[in-house]
């Protein structure tokens, strides 16, 4: 693993201490995790079972859509 040094203004520094403490992680692993996420390429891990396999309740239909409507031209 490569290690990079990274300044910031005091006040965002504060912020990600926050945030970092929030999640229960140190800064390092917090600010980790938003690289990796930006960087990454594709769908996150699990997305599709997560996200989009997580519908739970009846099975969704698409009711018909009707005639496309005429409007005057301009």
């Amino acid at each position: 693993m490569t290690r990079l040094t990274l300044e910031l203004p005091e006040e965002v520094a504060a912020e990600v201490q926050r945030r970092a403490e929030g999640h229960g992680m140190s800064p390092s692993r917090f600010v980790a995790d938003l690289v990796q996420r930006e960087v990454r390429r594709g769908w996150p891990e699990r997305f599709f079972e997560e996200v989009v396999g997580g519908w739970k309740g009846e099975p969704l239909e698409r009711p018909a859509q009707g005639l496309l409507e005429e409007r005057d031209s301009l």
